[in-house]
């Protein structure tokens, strides 16, 4: 589990989150989902948004979309990495995450198929 990131005068919008994997090594997977919390205590059942399994190093981004949950002030990402096959069973990775504010007119025009900057990015 990842340090929390306080989501100050944020409420409900979109964010960009992006995953870099800097190192990771072969016969090796890494799975980073993004959890939510009002307090700080109760991270809820599920995350609010997983990566897709990961194995190679690279620039990754999801859109959260928290306008249906004002109440998200606090965030943490939680990672798991399996290692198999020959050699040292230790996983070995290296990883950033970050998240970005996104101007809702930009994610609005992204939907109706329009080119629009970070929301035509995958």
């Amino acid at each position: 589990m990842g340090p929390e990131l306080t989501l100050d005068n944020f409420s409900g919008g979109y964010l960009i989150v992006t995953l870099g994997i800097t190192r990771i090594i072969e016969q090796e997977s890494l799975d980073v989902s993004i959890w939510g919390s009002a307090d700080g205590s109760d991270w809820g059942s599920k995350p609010l948004i997983a990566f897709p399994q990961k194995f190679y190093c690279g620039t990754y981004q999801l859109l959260l979309d928290l306008t249906k949950r004002p109440e998200v002030k606090r965030l943490r990402a939680k990672w798991e990495c399996q290692r198999w096959g020959k050699g040292d069973p230790k996983p070995l990775f290296s990883i950033y995450i970050f998240a970005q504010e996104v101007q809702s007119q930009v994610v609005t025009a992204g939907a109706h198929g329009q080119t629009a900057g970070l929301a035509q990015q995958r």
